[in-house]
C-alpha cells in the first residue's frame, strides 16, 4: 500500500485473523481424539495414539512455520495507518473468520472421527495440532510486534472470501499502528483492561 494513499479502509489485526481458527481446531481436535480413542480401529489404540502424537507435532510445526517469510516481508514494508482508517474490533474479526469456516471445521471434525475406526485418535490429534500451530504462529507475530513496537493490520478487503489468508496473494502490504491501538494485545489475545 502506498504511503500517499489516504483512502479510508477497514483494518483487521493480522494476528487476530491468524489466531481465530486456533481455538475451534484445538477443541474439536481434542474432542475427536477423546472420542476416537474408544474404538480399537484397524491399527489398535497404542499405534493410533503414537501416530496421532507424531501427526500433532508435524501439523503444529508445519502450520506454525508456513509462510513466515511472506509475513516478515509484509511486516517490514508496513505503512502507517491513517487517522481515518477504521480499526476492526477483535471480536468482529474472530466472528467473521469462524462463521466463514464453520462448515470446514465441522467437516474436519467428522473426518477426524471417521478416521478413528482405522487409526484411533490420530485424526483428532492432527486437527488439534493444526490449532496449536495457529496459536504458535500468532505468538510469533506477537513477539515481532513487541520487538518492533507496532501492531500489524491488514485491509479487510484483501482477506479472502472466507475472511482468512492474511498473507495471501491479494495482500499487497500491511498497515501499522502504535502498540496501544485496538482491543487486542500483540499476538491477538483479548486485552484484559479493554474496559478499564
Amino acid at each position: 500500500m502506498a504511503r500517499g494513499d489516504r483512502r479510508v479502509q477497514g483494518l483487521a489485526r493480522v494476528a487476530v485473523v491468524v489466531r481465530a481458527g486456533a481455538a475451534p481446531l484445538w477443541w474439536f481436535g481434542v474432542l475427536a481424539a477423546g472420542v476416537g480413542v474408544l474404538p480399537s480401529g484397524v491399527t489398535g489404540r497404542r499405534i493410533g495414539v503414537m501416530a496421532g502424537a507424531a501427526l500433532f507435532i508435524i501439523a503444529a510445526l508445519v502450520v506454525s512455520y508456513a509462510r513466515r517469510k511472506r509475513y516478515t516481508a509484509l511486516a517490514r514494508g508496513a505503512a502507517r495507518a491513517g487517522k481515518h482508517d477504521v480499526l476492526q474490533d477483535r471480536a468482529v474479526s474472530v466472528r467473521n473468520w469462524r462463521r466463514a469456516h464453520r462448515w470446514w471445521v465441522v467437516l474436519a471434525f467428522v473426518l477426524a472421527l471417521g478416521s478413528s475406526f482405522a487409526v484411533p485418535a490420530a485424526g483428532g490429534m492432527l486437527l488439534a495440532g493444526a490449532g496449536a500451530g495457529l496459536r504458535l504462529k500468532a505468538a510469533w507475530l506477537g513477539r515481532r510486534e513487541r520487538a518492533d513496537d507496532v501492531l500489524l493490520w491488514i485491509r479487510v478487503d484483501w482477506l479472502d472470501k472466507r475472511n482468512g489468508a492474511p498473507a495471501g496473494k491479494p495482500v499487497k502490504g500491511y498497515r501499522s499502528t502504535g502498540i496501544a491501538a485496538g482491543d487486542a494485545t500483540p499476538g491477538g489475545a483479548r486485552r484484559s483492561d479493554v474496559f478499564a
